[in-house]
């Protein structure tokens, strides 16, 4: 039945767009870099005579229909010149354009009219998307140029603390971001536990995130979708860049394999900081390493296969005692199909694996987890009119989990390894929405989405008395892990618990002028996989699991609502949002919860439910010398778990408590100054309230030893974050195109040495026996050199 309606709703919007086509012919082609062939994504083309825009996709690709006739064909992206051109349309026409970079510094960029008027209208809104020019013109941490960092500039995100991993969005999770590199989930976004991010900014070609109003194609997370595409590589002449740092050093590659029909990129980093340490005779040593690989074939104007590559790795060895290896491998190969000068498609066949170990000395632990999936999505972008696109396609998502396989530390092998259950599950997905402009003044975005999880076997499930895997102690007052009364034994694929969910998106825009709009957005979305972990921010400790009968799939509903304006025909821009967001099934950790090696980490959880809500802006300059905006949120973000029945308290009594990522106030300024062509300059300001925290609020004696005791969960805070970092680019010969371009990059990390908490230990002090409070800090000040190289 959902499949005859989604082919019904197909159907019917096909008939309607060659309805409305008739007598009319269609303009479409791809749209590149004129330098190295790169297509590029969210080019803006307007036909001026009949006042029609329409914008490139994640390929290039771009399609108008127009009646026969004569028209001014004007071509706008940011960085690049424009391409005016008049073209006499008699019949269906395919043109490519190659836009040639601007040589006008990126401070020196002018916004054009037509690409402002489209933004306004666009029915998209809580969405953020960072050039990589304006990425690395950012201050970064040991000189290293940091996309998820760039992100925490922006409004709605910030990160647990100084040095976390991940990011939060409007109050989420960090799981419940849904991070994709070329299509490909990463699950781990973080180098030496957050200190640098996965993404090596030289491969970047693209990347946009989405707070709210989540287009239908995206499913799977509640929180936001960050997409990155990496370059494809230049298909007409060989060229690499690098960069030496203190610490770290990377180098790309990239050329033609068939000039002008196929090519490549390489990339890859590393750091080196641990050769000093044992040059110094330091037991202890951290580094890394990543790879990006990316390759391409076009075979004829509608056929292209691309075939794209991420391998990470993390290792951390502490006087030999304490060992953590980490990384992600991604494999996607995809292939772009243009079945018509109207429809668009793209065919995944995507892997992704993440794993992680820890070896522990004193506790004779060697612990290795791991998730994998295996991911194939199939997407078409059917252009039924210039006011009315069809997107729809499925998604099938295999998982496997393995929790833990424990072997005694030092022992490469053992011949019964202790290995917790393996979990498995299938995820399938459905979707189509339209983009429809109803009017002049009025555009619309909506689709639906279809989900389906399964958990599945082969698997021994536990059971538990009156199927309560947590159980409350009346006297102690306290939830315990419930013991298990036996076990079901699922066969291979035998299904252990299924959810099924519609998720509808719907997201509205009024245009008040050529500069001005409302706009409004609603989505629902489903999480299946969870990050399990009792700490603020994600760690390659942390646990991932499905859903099951126990852990329930998170619900969010989101709504928002924005102001936009741009001003002095895009020299300045203002954007206003503000949402509220409510989740079903949040999972809650009970007091004491421990979830190093445990198999069933349904026995520490309670389901409760979680809210966020507030008011972002963000101001924008966006041409002449200096460039940059200012961000500024307020917002609060909660959860609660009541007790089950009248006799339990819950956590925290049942009563709303400040999630651990909540912070009131988030604001933060970025600029960029170009003072001459071989000056730039770059500064951001951070301020953040200070993070939930729980400590204690008196102490007592249990057989001898002093005990803490503390109050409701998160009700006190870390003290307030700030930091101002600066940067200085120096380019000693900016007019050079070709042979070696270089350039030095100056930073200094936290300039007035602020030591922001990372947390605090309180401690009782052996001679006085008077309660400590000791702040731990991260970073202090931080100067670093950087030499960047083209050739």
């Amino acid at each position: 039945m959902r499949s005859r309606i989604l082919s019904l709703l197909v159907l019917f919007f096909a008939f309607s767009g060659d309805a409305y086509s008739q007598e009319k012919v269609t303009l479409s082609g791809t749209i590149s870099n004129k330098s190295n062939t790169e297509t590029l994504i969210g080019v803006t083309i307007y036909i001026s005579e009949a006042k029609v825009g329409v914008t490139t996709n994640s390929y290039g690709f771009y399609t108008t229909t127009l009646p026969k006739g004569t028209y001014t064909v004007i071509i706008s992206h940011v960085g690049f010149d424009n391409i005016e051109e008049t073209i006499t349309l008699i019949e269906n026409t395919k043109r490519n354009f190659g836009m040639t970079e601007s040589s006008k510094t990126l401070g020196e960029v002018v916004i054009k009219s037509n690409t402002t008027k489209e933004n306004i209208r666009k029915p998209e809104m809580s969405t953020n998307k960072l050039s990589i020019a304006t990425i690395k013109k950012m201050p970064a941490v040991l000189g290293e140029v940091d996309v998820l960092k760039s992100i925490l500039q922006l409004p709605g995100v910030t990160n647990a603390q100084e040095g976390a991993s991940g990011f939060n969005v409007r109050g989420g999770s960090v799981d419940g971001n849904l991070v994709l590199l070329d299509e490909a989930v990463v699950y781990n976004t973080s180098h030496l536990f957050g200190f640098f991010s996965v993404f090596n900014a030289d491969v970047i070609k693209d990347l946009k995130l989405y707070k709210g109003g989540i287009p239908a194609n995206f499913g799977g997370r509640i929180s936001s979708v960050l997409d990155i595409y990496q370059k494809e590589g230049n298909n007409k002449e060989y060229h690499a860049n690098a960069g030496i740092g203190l610490i770290s050093s990377r180098l790309l590659v990239e050329g033609p394999i068939v000039k002008e029909k196929s090519s490549f990129v390489v990339a890859g980093r590393g750091s080196y900081a641990h050769l000093f340490l044992k040059m110094a005779n330091e037991p202890n040593s951290a580094y890394f390493y990543d790879l990006n690989t990316k390759f391409n074939y076009k075979f004829n104007d509608k056929n292209n296969v691309f075939v794209s590559g991420y391998f990470g790795n993390d290792n951390m060895n502490f006087n030999n005692s304490f060992i953590n290896v980490y990384g992600n491998k991604l494999f996607n190969i995809r292939w772009n199909h243009i079945f018509s000068d109207k429809i668009f498609s793209n065919a995944s066949a995507i892997y992704s694996d993440y794993d992680y170990r820890i070896k522990v000395k004193s506790a004779g632990l060697d612990w290795k987890a791991e998730v994998k999936n295996y991911n194939f999505k199939f997407d078409f972008k059917h252009y039924l009119s210039n006011d009315l696109t069809l997107n729809y396609g499925v998604n099938s998502i295999y998982y496997k989990f393995n929790p833990g396989t424990i072997r005694p530390f030092g022992e490469r092998s053992a011949i019964n390894p202790d290995q917790l259950a393996q979990k498995y599950a299938f995820e399938n997905a459905v979707y189509i929405s339209a983009d429809q402009n109803l009017s002049e003044k009025l555009s619309l975005k909506y689709g639906l989405r279809y989900s389906n999880f399964q958990r599945l076997g082969a698997q021994e499930v536990y059971t538990y008395a009156n199927n309560q895997p947590v159980v409350f102690n009346k006297e102690l007052h306290i939830y315990e892990e419930a013991t298990p009364t036996g076990t079901i034994n699922y066969r291979k694929n035998k299904k252990i618990a299924s959810f099924d969910n519609f998720e509808p998106r719907l997201a509205i825009a009024y245009s008040l002028n050529n500069d001005q709009s409302i706009k409004a957005s609603y989505n629902r979305m489903s999480q299946y996989v969870h990050l399990i972990s009792n700490t603020a921010s994600a760690s390659p400790l942390d646990i991932w699991a499905p859903s099951d009968q126990y852990l329930k799939p998170e619900i969010l509903d989101q709504v928002a609502l924005g102001y936009f304006h741009n001003f002095k025909n895009g020299k300045y821009s203002l954007e206003a949002e503000t949402f509220y967001k409510k989740i079903k099934n949040k999972a809650d950790y009970i007091d004491g919860a421990d979830l190093l090696g445990i198999d069933a980490v349904e026995t520490v959880l309670l389901n409760g439910e979680g809210r966020a809500y507030g008011l972002e802006m963000m101001f924008k300059k966006n041409t002449g010398k200096l460039t940059g905006w200012v961000s500024y949120t307020i917002s609060k973000a909660q959860q609660r778990t009541p007790g089950r029945n009248a006799d339990e308290p819950g956590i925290n009594n049942g009563e709303w408590y400040r999630a651990n990522y909540d912070k009131l106030h988030n604001l933060s300024v970025t600029g960029a100054y170009a003072l001459t062509p071989k000056w730039s300059f770059g500064a951001i300001l951070n301020f953040q309230s200070g993070k939930a925290a729980t400590f204690p609020n008196g102490k007592y004696q249990y057989h001898g030893i002093t005990v803490a005791s503390y109050g409701a969960r998160n009700e006190n805070s870390l003290s307030a974050y700030h930091r101002l970092d600066v940067s200085a680019t120096y380019t000693p010969k900016p007019d050079r195109k070709q042979g070696w371009q270089g350039e030095w990059n100056f930073s200094i990390y936290n300039l007035y040495n602020r030591s922001n908490a990372a947390s605090y230990a309180f401690r009782q002090n052996e001679d006085t026996g008077t309660n400590e409070t000791r702040r731990i800090s991260i970073f202090g000040i931080v100067p670093s050199v950087t030499y960047n190289v083209k050739f």
